[in-house]
């Protein structure tokens, strides 16, 4: 008996974390669908901006 409450709370902390990742991806305020936190850091418009002024300078 003991077994099988322990084996049902680690798949409903595994079901939990699934349900938590899922609604990261879905709820990204960054665009970025892969909840890394890396896009978070680049900023494609500056990179854009950048480009565009450095094309007029030329």
């Amino acid at each position: 008996m003991i077994q099988q409450l322990l084996i049902l709370l680690i798949f409903l902390a595994a079901v939990a974390y699934m349900l938590r990742m899922l609604y990261q991806v879905f709820s990204a305020r960054s665009g970025c669908a892969k909840s890394c936190g890396a896009c978070s850091t680049i900023d494609f418009k500056k990179i854009q901006q950048d480009l565009e002024k450095q094309q007029a300078k030329a």
